[in-house]
């Protein structure tokens, strides 16, 4: 009897000594996860929210009570609105925290990135910013304005220099009509005065020409109708508009290298292309001095069209912007040559449309030489070498 009393009380006792154990490993997991930190709360947000931000084309930021950012773009990172958890954008801190204040819609535009000391423009932006939810949420939607305030810039740009070029040979020539009728009696005057309305009237159609030219080639569509096009052709054709100007100051136009070469384009636009090039060295050139035009292919499937002179040169300050559109590196000088300030941009687009580039290397006082690079579109054909040509390129003179 006594050993079945023992027995008993040695199993009570395992029974509450593995109750007390359970209990003990129970309130120990217990203490584990209070003291576990929490894990963040990203469904923060409204249901469905976080798609519909996934698929917008804006830069969205949303932000909580206390401004800490809940989920931001790539773009609004990218384009520094976001520094890992804040909104980084002192108008747009301020925006959300007005708009959490009464719960209105805000538009705003503002410049992001933009810095003093590197003298960069930064990014223009339409932001938004409203409520998301009662709990403080705030949504900033940000659209890229930075392309369209650069082509409004260049229209209002164009149009103003438009405006002024059209307004000289217009003026002048208004002036000189009245000049020609208060001068009725005087032959010689009338003759005089009447080359010099001619003279205008060229400029005019000539500017005329120029931006008709121009608004062809500056968009972005391709070539309406491409064809093969010799390069033998182009280059005598635009030597053949230039001759009368060379001539006045008797500046020899030569015309060297490979022949037989061709590209794929517009025949008239590379022949207005390459006589804007041969038109200002001529214009920037001493008399007794020599234009020449050289062709050649290169490695890499591509044939390169220089125009050298021996003129007065660019200075090397300038030498980014002469592709734009009216600007000239002596404005005084471009009146009196009679030049647009459209040439030049005309080259530039001309060569975009037809896959290629310009490029252009001057010293003041040696000269300059631009470069159109095409892509070459055959071989050429073999030529027979003379006796005298000893296997060098074949110049083709076109003398004055």
């Amino acid at each position: 009897m006594d050993v079945e009393v023992v027995a008993g009380l040695a199993g009570l006792v395992g029974l509450a000594t593995g109750l007390a154990t359970g209990l003990a490993v129970r309130v120990s997991e217990w203490a584990q996860q209070a003291e576990r930190p929490a894990a963040p709360q990203t469904s923060a947000l409204p249901a469905g929210i976080a798609s519909v931000l996934s698929v917008l084309r804006s830069s969205a930021v949303v932000v909580d009570a206390e401004d800490r950012v809940l989920r931001a773009s790539s773009a609004a990172r990218a384009f520094g609105m976001v520094s890992g958890d804040r909104l980084v954008v002192d108008e747009l801190l301020a925006m959300a925290s007005l708009v959490r204040r009464d719960g209105e819609i805000r538009e705003i535009e503002v410049q992001v990135g933009s810095s003093r000391r590197s003298r960069a423009e930064g990014r223009w932006f339409t932001v938004r910013v409203a409520p998301l939810g009662s709990n403080g949420l705030v949504l900033v939607l940000a659209e890229d304005l930075t392309e369209m305030r650069r082509v409004e810039a260049i229209r209002r740009d164009f149009v103003a220099n438009v405006s002024h070029e059209l307004k000289t040979p217009v003026g002048a020539l208004s002036l000189l009509a009245e000049t020609v009728e208060g001068a009725a009696d005087d032959p010689e005057a009338v003759r005089r005065f009447a080359a010099r309305m001619q003279m205008e009237s060229v400029r005019l159609n000539n500017l005329v020409q120029d931006l008709m030219t121009l608004s062809r080639v500056q968009g972005a569509e391709p070539l309406s109708e491409p064809r093969p096009v010799a390069l033998d052709g182009v280059c005598a054709e635009s030597l053949d508009r230039c001759q009368i100007k060379a001539s006045a100051k008797n500046i020899e136009l030569t015309i060297a290298g490979e022949e037989g070469l061709r590209v794929r384009g517009d025949e008239e636009l590379l022949t207005t292309a390459l006589r804007n090039l041969v038109d200002n060295a001529i214009a920037y050139s001493p008399e007794n001095t020599r234009v020449v035009i050289m062709t050649s292919t290169t490695d890499d499937g591509f044939v390169e069209i220089t125009v050298t002179d021996q003129g007065i040169g660019i200075p090397e300050s300038d030498l980014e912007r002469i592709f734009e559109r009216f600007y000239r590196v002596d404005p005084a000088r471009s009146r009196r040559t009679g030049g647009t300030g459209l040439g030049l941009a005309i080259v530039k687009h001309v060569t975009t449309k037809h896959g290629g580039e310009v490029t252009v290397w001057s010293k003041e006082g040696s000269g300059s030489t631009f470069t159109l690079r095409l892509p070459l579109l055959s071989p050429p054909s073999p030529q027979p070498q003379s006796s005298t040509a000893s296997g060098k390129d074949t110049v083709r003179e076109a003398t004055p």
